[in-house]
């Protein structure tokens, strides 16, 4: 578990009603004692002033009706170009098999599909934060 308390920020930028997803993973995350913000229907511009505000170490993107692909190429340069290109970045919805290569490309840690389970997703970011926590120790 990481030592110090892990920001959060789910987004959900494609314009799909599917979000009972991504509010039951913020539920999750915040029971797990990471701090959570939601934020629903944003350009991906406007998703990274909320990520730089919040001073985020980690950004889920959920989709489940496609767009997908230029969003996260966008967010991704967009956290590249402001410094914040260490943010944990984490995909999650409905993501065809086919794009799996593309978005790992992009840095993108792991994508969650439909079925994954909150424990997953939640050991995932603990392994990561506590993985950066120790390389910085040794530094």
């Amino acid at each position: 578990m990481p030592t110090r308390r892990v920001k959060v920020l789910l987004a959900k930028p494609t314009h799909d009603s599917h979000d009972r997803g991504v509010r039951y993973l913020m539920r999750v995350l915040r029971d797990a004692g990471m701090e959570v913000v939601f934020t629903n229907f944003l350009l991906p511009r406007e998703l990274l002033g909320v990520a730089v505000q919040e001073d985020v170490d980690v950004v889920g993107i959920s989709s489940s009706s496609g767009g997908h692909m230029p969003v996260i190429e966008e967010v991704r340069a967009l956290l590249d170009a402001s410094g914040m290109g260490q943010a944990l970045l984490l995909v999650g919805g409905v993501i065809p098999e086919d794009d799996l290569p593309r978005i790992e490309s992009l840095g993108v840690r792991r994508v969650f599909g439909p079925g994954a389970s909150g424990a997953d997703v939640v050991a995932c970011i603990e392994s990561e934060m506590d993985r950066r926590e120790s390389r910085h120790a040794g530094a």
